[in-house]
């Protein structure tokens, strides 16, 4: 069974909302990303990884909702065969919308847009600071 180890929160300023989740929740700081796509701080609470985003910097609208959303953006399901799953996903009318990067120290994770336009990312290895499929 594939496992939620992942949500994304779309924000304008990652420092406050992550302090805001890490004092009422005590979640822990398990990293910081400066990415093409967005940058800001993941959260965890042992288990699922809380990504804490601005993607104000990046020219790829993932939701189609513009740039300047914020709120749940994304989540992410850990999962056996990655490129098995990319192509049932397809096939089942979830077209892939952003495929593995290019990058080898990117990690490994390709997003998919699923029914009423929810974008979710399905990867093989656990995000920082979440648990695996064991």
């Amino acid at each position: 069974m594939a496992k939620l180890r992942h949500i994304a929160i779309a924000t304008r300023d990652p420092e406050k909302t992550a302090q805001f989740y890490k004092d009422a929740f005590d979640f822990q700081e398990v990293g910081r990303s400066n990415g093409h796509l967005a940058h800001g701080i993941y959260l965890s609470d042992g288990t699922l990884n809380i990504a804490i985003l601005d993607f104000s910097g990046s020219d790829f609208d993932q939701l189609g909702k513009g740039l300047d959303f914020v709120g749940v953006h994304h989540f992410g399901v850990v999962v056996e065969d990655r490129k098995a799953l990319s192509k049932e996903l397809e096939a089942m009318g979830a077209p892939c919308i952003l495929d593995e990067p290019s990058s080898p120290t990117s990690f490994f994770e390709v997003k998919h847009r699923g029914p009423d336009g929810v974008v979710f990312d399905i990867s093989e290895k656990p995000w920082i600071g979440s648990a695996g499929l064991e």
